[in-house]
């Protein structure tokens, strides 16, 4: 089982460290636990290196599955 926590983001794995912007993702999801939503926490800020954000690039990844999903 997979503990998400606040203080890692669900795209990198990495900590997200106080002072940080990070956005959080609530999934209902009824196969997983019921009624209760899960929570997903990604970086909403780039780091030096990346050219965008843990955010966008999970956003991107989720779209381009759609779009691949729908074609097939």
């Amino acid at each position: 089982m997979i503990v998400y926590s606040a203080d890692q983001c669900d795209y990198c794995h990495s900590s997200i460290v106080s002072g940080q912007r990070w956005v959080c993702e609530k999934i209902y999801d009824p196969a997983l636990n019921g009624r209760e939503p899960s929570y997903h926490y990604y970086h909403a800020e780039p780091f030096s290196e990346q050219d965008g954000n843990c955010w966008e690039k999970h956003e991107m990844e989720r779209e381009m599955f759609r779009t691949t999903t729908c074609a097939a």
